[in-house]
């Protein structure tokens, strides 16, 4: 860059899960770091997750309101139709105020009347899905966009664009690389013994906690399985109750690590041999930087059932096994964890497919592509 060209001023926007936060903070992180750019600002719901996050990664944010479009309609629909018509008006205000030269939005209700404020102004947008069946606003946006990134090859049958790009998820530059033996000493875990990973994303996730709580101790005990549990936080102390009452042997047991939450996930990611996990996107991102074979059991109730499409996509590809929600208790959690886990096979096959399908790139991709956007 010559010494008398304009530094770059960038806006992220997209909130309400991790999934679609977390993408944004990772090219935030990315563009902060670089020389050519000036500012980077980030645009969210002040009452959704995304505020408290940004404020961590000391990103100036910005306040836009919107709740989430009803699905049914009736006097909800005309009473949010206003309530989008505001959030547009804010979004305009708040863009003339910071003079963004692109935005990035990554979905959530929050990005819509951000880009719909940038298409006013004529600010140039490239949008990114982290999903295999990309959200409603995602897909509404994106004839307007510059450019369309997606984490899924099976997204661009949902996207109309002429710029389309498969790209992975970005990912935030904490998920860094360990060894797996210096990861499992770490965690003061036995080297010679398969483990097991539960994540249920980092709210949790109450029937796959279940299907544990009952699974515990034959996992264990019968069959020599070390286990690195994120219960969520909102679901910690319940769990632990339900455990002192049913295995009290096991809530200081070497074997079995309970924690509401990792802030760093790299260290259980690459400590385990499979992981039995809800298929949000950010999770399956970092299950195939980490080559790690996982059991995926969608959320019933996400938005337009995307975690299935997930979790297809994965099963499909060879990477992981698939079992639903309603199915998840013991017997059958038990049994596909332990017909993994005893074909040493099978775990280096689903190893090698995850590391295939990982994109490492994503994050300086998306970046390079933010950059050269031109009006």
């Amino acid at each position: 860059m010559a010494n008398n060209e304009k530094k770059l001023i960038a806006a992220v926007t997209g909130g309400g899960t991790g999934g679609h936060i977390y993408p944004a903070i990772a090219v935030a992180q990315a563009l902060n770091a670089d020389s050519e750019v000036e500012k980077v600002y980030y645009i969210g719901c002040p009452k959704n997750m995304e505020k408290d996050i940004a404020a961590n990664e000391e990103l100036e944010f910005i306040p836009v309101s919107i709740s989430g479009m009803p699905r049914k309609p009736g006097f909800s629909i005309i009473k949010w139709l206003l309530e989008l018509n505001k959030a547009i008006g804010d979004a305009l205000i708040q863009l003339r105020k910071i003079k963004p030269d692109v935005i990035l939005g990554t979905g959530g209700y929050v990005s819509g009347p951000v880009l719909i404020a940038a298409i006013i102004l004529k600010i140039p947008f490239v949008i990114h899905d982290p999903d295999a069946h990309p959200g409603i606003v995602n897909r509404f946006m994106s004839p307007w966009a510059k450019t369309v990134s997606v984490a899924f090859e099976e997204a661009k049958n949902y996207i109309n664009s002429k710029n389309v790009v498969v790209n992975g998820n970005p990912i935030r530059s904490n998920i860094s690389s360990i060894e797996k033996e210096a990861a499992l000493r770490e965690l003061n875990l036995d080297i010679n013994k398969k483990t097991l990973l539960v994540m249920g994303g980092s709210q949790g996730a109450k029937t796959i906690n279940n299907a544990m709580m009952e699974s515990v101790s034959a996992l264990i005990s019968e069959h020599n399985l070390q286990i690195i549990h994120q219960t969520g936080k909102k679901n910690y102390e319940e769990y632990m109750k339900q455990l002192s009452e049913k295995w009290p042997e096991f809530k200081e047991n070497s074997s079995y690590i309970i924690k509401p939450y990792f802030d760093n996930m790299s260290v259980p990611l690459a400590a385990a041999d499979l992981a039995v996990s809800r298929a949000g996107s950010l999770s399956i991102s970092e299950l195939n930087l980490s080559g790690l074979p996982s059991i995926l059991i969608p959320y019933p109730y996400a938005a337009a059932d995307h975690q299935k499409y997930n979790a297809k996509a994965l099963v499909k590809a060879g990477a992981s096994a698939y079992l639903e929600d309603k199915d998840c208790n013991r017997q059958s959690l038990t049994k596909i964890i332990l017909e993994i886990l005893n074909n040493d096979e099978k775990l280096t096959a689903m190893k090698k497919i995850n590391i295939a399908l990982a994109k490492p790139q994503a994050t300086g991709n998306l970046t390079a592509i933010i950059k050269n956007i031109k009006n």
